[in-house]
């Protein structure tokens, strides 16, 4: 039997590489002879640098930025093996997990480190991106990022406004005299699952706001900023961001990378799975696996261990589906023909967590012992 494994990570405990590694041993535990390949993944959220950077045999840079707090910080950035597209990842620089609890504060939260990230890429030369956008602490429009390269915020007397959500509310211009030029002869492609506008009940604050710090009581005034702001935009650019598809996504970094760097969006699976060539990679197998940490409805709607499970119907190869959680089973029951989950009647959550790799290999060496395929 032939098996490929494509999982994506399992957040907070296992990286999608070391998920395949563990699915790996499980297989080889119950089935010795069995031949495998591993193909980690991801769906444009976090770990979607290292698996793309893994599949296509990049390397990756690192280089001193700035936190979403503004402290100083060393993130990295991936390059594909064509040594010519770089992997940007929001969360590396930006990101919400960067930041305690208690360290929450959306009022200054900045995208600026996700900007430095980009710049120096252009340092060293690169031109084509792929933004990954997903797990972000701001809430800032992107305004951080398009300060990093350079744009110049300013209020009515043509003085720079401060780089804070009430700073935001005084802009009145840009200023490009030091704008990065080399934007303009780069390419940007959005890795992003979400369709979010900017403003409004379904926008940037109003759904994803909470989760990173905002008050429900301080919606209305960033959501009010974000609008001010975008009213600025279209004004200078003659771009509509307030209700632009994906405008909303990781804060507004999605409107900024829109309207200043001309980037175009793609739902990040179908980027992942283009880049890693998994088409490909299904000739002469007989069973792909793949999972996530939690599988649910959502699962459906863009996911990796989605995307995976199409692919391979489409070649009419069976899907095994391993999760460390999996619930809405009747919905996720017609998209995968077998599905296996760490956590059981014998496995709490709680055990899941303290030995995730462990007990992953556990569950897949006793599907595979009791699952006649």
């Amino acid at each position: 039997m032939n098996i490929l494994i494509s999982p994506d990570s399992f957040k907070g405990t296992l990286s999608a590489s070391e998920v395949a590694d563990s699915i790996e041993k499980g297989v080889k535990q119950a089935l010795p002879r069995c031949k495998t390949e591993k193909l980690p993944i991801a769906d444009g959220g976090e770990g979607t640098m290292e698996a793309l950077v893994s599949a296509t045999n990049g390397h990756f840079v690192q280089r001193f930025v700035h936190d979403p707090l503004h402290r100083p910080h060393e993130a990295t950035y991936g390059v594909l093996g064509n040594n010519q597209t770089c992997v940007i990842e929001m969360a590396q620089a930006s990101g919400i997990t960067l930041l305690h609890n208690s360290e929450k504060k959306p009022h200054i939260a900045s995208s600026f480190g996700t900007g430095e990230l980009i710049q120096h890429a252009l340092n060293d030369g690169y031109r084509n991106f792929i933004i990954c956008i997903g797990g972000s602490a701001t809430n800032d429009g992107g305004v951080g990022m398009l300060r990093a390269l350079g744009l110049q915020l300013n209020d009515e007397a043509g003085n720079p406004v401060e780089a804070s959500i009430f700073g935001l509310q005084r802009l009145a211009s840009f200023d490009f005299s030091t704008w990065d030029s080399r934007i303009v002869d780069s390419r940007f492609i959005v890795a992003c699952d979400v369709d979010n506008p900017l403003i409004g009940e379904n926008g940037a604050t109003a759904i994803f706001g909470p989760q990173k710090g905002v008050l429900q009581k301080d919606i209305p005034l960033f959501d009010g900023a974000l609008q001010h702001w975008a009213d600025i935009v279209e004004q200078t650019t003659g771009i509509h961001l307030h209700t632009r598809k994906g405008a909303g996504a990781a804060g507004g970094m999605g409107g900024a990378l829109i309207a200043f760097c001309q980037a175009q969006f793609q739902q990040g699976i179908d980027l992942v799975l283009q880049q890693v060539a998994l088409e490909q990679k299904l000739t002469n197998v007989d069973l792909v696996i793949t999972g996530e940490g939690k599988s649910d409805a959502q699962t459906l709607h863009g996911k990796a261990p989605y995307g995976v499970a199409q692919m391979a119907k489409a070649h009419q190869i069976p899907t095994l589906l391993v999760s460390a959680i999996i619930e809405d089973f009747e919905q996720l029951q017609g998209n995968f023909q077998y599905m296996t989950s760490i956590v059981n009647n014998k496995v709490t959550i709680d055990e899941a967590l303290s030995m995730p790799a462990k007990l992953l290999e556990q569950c897949v060496a006793n599907f595979f012992t009791h699952t006649k395929l």
